[in-house]
């Protein structure tokens, strides 16, 4: 019989939790991987985070360190975060404010960084039908080929604590929720400097974590009444939610109406 091996650690502001459906694998072997991953998203926020002012970023924002001196991965993530500025057309900017904040891609693409590199290849392992990982709003799943498992993914009514706006059944993919309701924060909309204020969450279904993050982060900026980026976006699904509760959802390149919403 199958069973569930968890395990949690704070970072990046929240608590990141991994979960392995088993009927095989040894309790070390998991936790050897679990391990391997907090280690390096601690190693990450050191790098990345826009709080500390001990970090790589906010080093690079003082004048304190140069690129050249930095990290590798911040020149990586900084020419993935062009990229994406272009994809979204300025939707997405981490250089907004005048220095580089890649808040909005970076939490996406660290999850995705460790769970391809520690947890993916548990899959392999004789007995284990699926693993995710969790890291506040963004969430990894892979199932192994030869299982029946699915994930069963509820996505938060941002009006109703505890409430629940739409359940999701997933094998392999990715989910990441943004907006103004998630832990109290805001996001700017980097054309105004503003605060983006129509969407109250946004939650994108995708094949990779970072892609999932960064177009829940553009659908916040581009507000609850232009769903035109999706076109463009490559994603399969997604759901927004409006402060007055109102929703759009769409899958793929097409919105879905309903007739509560025209």
């Amino acid at each position: 019989m199958a069973r569930r091996l968890v395990a949690t650690h704070p970072v990046m502001g929240t608590i990141a939790s991994l979960h392995l459906i088993s009927s095989n694998l040894a309790q070390a072997a998991f936790d050897q991987a679990a391990a391997a991953c907090w280690a390096e998203l601690d190693d990450l926020e050191r790098i990345f985070s826009p709080h500390d002012e001990r970090s790589e970023i906010r080093r690079l924002a003082s004048g304190e360190l140069m690129l050249g001196e930095a990290n590798p991965l911040v020149s990586t993530v900084a020419e993935d975060c062009e990229e994406a500025r272009e994809r979204t057309r300025g939707l997405f900017d981490p250089w907004s404010k005048g220095w580089f904040n890649p808040t909005g891609y970076v939490k996406g693409w660290a999850a995705e960084r460790v769970a391809e590199r520690y947890l993916a290849p548990l899959l392999a392992s004789l007995g284990v039908d699926a693993i995710g990982l969790w890291l506040g709003g963004d969430i990894w799943l892979r199932t192994n080929s030869d299982s029946d498992w699915v994930w069963q993914v509820a996505i938060a009514d941002p009006h109703h604590p505890g409430g629940i706006k739409a359940r999701l059944e997933i094998k392999d993919g990715a989910v990441a929720t943004s907006g103004i309701a998630e832990r109290g924060l805001h996001i700017d909309d980097p054309r105004t400097g503003e605060p983006a204020t129509t969407v109250a969450s946004a939650s994108v279904i995708a094949d990779r974590l970072v892609d999932a993050d960064l177009w829940a982060t553009t659908a916040v900026v581009a507000g609850f009444d232009n769903l035109d980026w999706i076109s463009q976006a490559g994603t399969r699904a997604g759901l927004l939610v409006a402060n007055n509760g109102r929703t759009r959802r769409w899958v793929g390149a097409y919105e879905l109406v309903e007739a509560g919403n025209q």
